[in-house]
């Protein structure tokens, strides 16, 4: 088959699914609905496949599908196609995006059967997702922003999908406004690159990038990476706009999964390492995105210490891996910031799934403090959590521990690197493995303190089936980017995952010609590993052994601790000093300029023209004597005036 079919049919499949349940929105049939949406997502990822394994047959500088459906529009210099392109960056996104997607699509018929919107549920899932493939696979940054525009409206429709609850609908609406901040500057960008560069077109953009670093910070390259970066810390919840990822929790447990662990928040990750050329030219903006990606990873970690809501835990989590991808494409290894993207998406979805598994056992209960000792009533549950749980903080040979080792390498040893870069992604590191085993201890491990009305039990085979498969995932995921120092003594394992990208990834100018070292390689390996360890060792023996330990923590430090549990106070920080004040001052602005003085201007002058209208109508009354009697005092005018002049 044709590549041009199969893209056709990758893309409209989802968009079908949405189509056929979305017109019998009202069918509470979960069966039907739920076998329309997870078959239109199977069959995008069966096109993913087949297109994946025609690139692979192409020669490694020649591994380019692309189609171009017709032209969307063309003004004057200003042309854009409907065109889309699969290569070695997108093949891997829609792999992650429709592999991972059938998994949460089924778990959700098992998760959402007694709902009775869960035919608009799958609808709005399957839009989402033919949004997402328009975003990746959109050969230019006009048509990525249709499908960036898209998935930010579905994920809008999703997160506040129970809307009847006041709480859910804010989150829902919180989510949709805090993302057109970053989508005013996306639009921003956009126009400076083409005002600099007179194309859209990725491919053309990479081309034309500069080969010389504008050193200046006023340079178009500059303010139009740097635009386009503030877009991506709108999707990909990065400060000063990740507020909404935290809250977007409010809405069915596998729309976190899908939305806020394996597609959407990636969208800003995805879109640098797509421009990757162009933001090697721009080191000021790079400098800018590491230090924000550095940041964002620790304190979105420090918040995750405090949390007692299990998917609020895992919210944060999120945050924080994406700020080690925001660290990665920002100290140039753009490579290892995908590569944490793809294994980011099988260990994450795994555990928000799992939490999804947990909740649904616990009759909706999502606090950790009432939980434990689930390990034997969810045996499935808590096995594929573990595996989950040891590939997020990193610990060898699983998934995190590949993607995690190569970002804090390249922190410490890229051109674009710093020790404190590096630091703060080991803290971050040491953090997740705090937070996460506590996480796990606080779920499965120690005793019960779950209520006597409550009788967990394991979910149905539709929804462990996907938690086994993401398992093994995160398992295996990280084997196909094998460092070259372990693949060296595996019998010279070559590292398929940089091989495969390199043709896309601009090397730093810089870096060309620098021998990284081996022996330090193992030493900074061996130093992350230690120190999750001994972190997960100490969260365990905290909150399995010693219960008290963590409550006396907590009361010694109470003024830190308090902050960190209040998030900072950054939600309140913002309404304090800008939402509250700009309500404020727009009831100002309407009482005093609208009302006074603009709704009183318009009534003036409606009464004036009323008013004129009314004496012009008692002129004509239809009396015959008045007409008369006008063209007679109308000659005598004409005549005064004539006998004047």
């Amino acid at each position: 088959m044709s590549h041009e079919i199969l893209i056709a049919v990758l893309l409209l499949s989802p968009l079908v699914g949405f189509i056929l349940n979305g017109v019998r929105f009202r069918s509470t049939n979960y069966l039907l609905a739920g076998s329309i949406a997870t078959g239109a997502v199977v069959i995008s990822f069966a096109c993913a496949i087949a297109l994946f394994t025609q690139l692979l047959g192409l020669q490694p500088d020649q591994r380019k599908l692309a189609v171009t459906f017709f032209e969307w529009m063309a003004v004057d210099k200003f042309k854009i196609n409907m065109g889309f392109v699969v290569d070695q960056i997108s093949s891997i996104m829609i792999l992650i995006i429709t592999g991972v997607g059938s998994l949460i699509h089924l778990f959700s018929i098992g998760y959402m059967h007694h709902d009775k919107g869960v035919t608009k549920y799958f609808a709005y899932l399957n839009l989402f997702l033919f949004n997402m493939l328009i975003l990746v696979l959109g050969d230019s940054l006009l048509t990525m922003f249709v499908g960036w525009e898209g998935v930010g409206l579905c994920s809008y429709l999703l997160i506040g999908f129970w809307f009847n609850d006041s709480a859910k609908a804010a989150a829902g609406m919180k989510a949709f406004i805090t993302n057109r901040v970053g989508d005013a500057a996306f639009i921003i960008g956009m126009f400076i690159l083409f005002t600099t560069f007179g194309t859209l077109n990725l491919y053309e953009l990479n081309a034309l990038a500069p080969t010389t670093m504008e050193a200046s910070w006023l340079g178009m390259v500059t303010l139009g990476t740097l635009m386009l970066f503030i877009g991506a810390t709108g999707k990909s919840a990065q400060i000063p706009l990740y507020v909404w990822l935290p809250d977007a929790m409010a809405g069915p447990t596998p729309v976190s999964a899908l939305i806020h662990a394996a597609t959407m928040v990636t969208a800003g990750v995805y879109m640098i390492v797509r421009l990757n050329p162009l933001f090697v030219a721009a080191p000021n903006t790079m400098m800018v995105i590491a230090i924000v990606g550095a940041a964002t990873a620790v304190m979105a970690a420090t918040i995750g210490l405090t949390q007692t809501d299990i998917k609020k835990v895992l919210a944060y989590s999120t945050v924080s891996q994406l700020g080690y991808m925001f660290l990665a494409v920002g100290v140039g290894a753009f490579g290892a910031g995908m590569f944490h993207l793809m294994t980011h998406a099988f260990f994450k979805a795994l555990m928000f799934l799992g939490s999804g598994s947990v909740i649904h056992a616990m009759h909706e209960e999502q606090d950790i403090r009432k939980m434990g000792g689930l390990r034997k009533y969810m045996p499935i549950t808590h096995f594929t959590f573990f595996l989950g749980w040891l590939a997020i903080i990193g610990m060898p040979p699983f998934a995190g521990f590949f993607s995690k080792d190569e970002i804090l390498y390249y922190a410490f040893s890229s051109p674009r690197g710093h020790i404190l870069l590096w630091l703060a992604g080991a803290i971050g590191a040491t953090l997740t493995a705090f937070y996460m085993t506590r996480l796990m201890a606080l779920t499965f491990w120690g005793k019960s303190r779950v209520d006597k009305s409550v009788h967990p039990h394991e979910s149905p085979l539709v929804m462990t089936i996907p938690l086994m498969v993401l398992g093994l995932l995160s398992v295996i995921g990280g084997w196909i980017g094998i460092p070259h120092v372990i693949g060296h003594y595996l019998g010279h394992l070559p590292n398929f995952w940089a091989e495969w990208l390199s043709p896309l990834i601009k090397t730093l100018p810089e870096a060309e010609g620098i021998v990284h070292s081996a022996t330090e390689e193992w030493i900074l390996m061996g130093v992350s590993v230690t120190l999750a360890s001994v972190s997960a060792l100490v969260a365990f023996i905290m909150y399995t052994r010693k219960t008290g330990a963590a409550d006396k923590v907590a009361t010694a430090i109470a003024p830190v601790y308090n902050v960190v549990n209040n998030k900072y106070y950054v939600d309140e920080a913002y309404f304090g000093g800008i939402i509250n004040p700009l309500v404020n001052a727009s009831r100002n602005l309407w009482q005093y300029v609208d009302v006074n003085v603009i709704d009183k201007a318009t009534y003036k002058a409606t009464d004036l023209v009323r008013g004129g209208g009314a004496i012009v109508k008692s002129l004509q009354n239809g009396n015959m004597q008045t007409y008369a009697m006008y063209v007679v005092i109308g000659v005598v005018i004409a005549l005064s005036y004539m006998l004047m002049g």
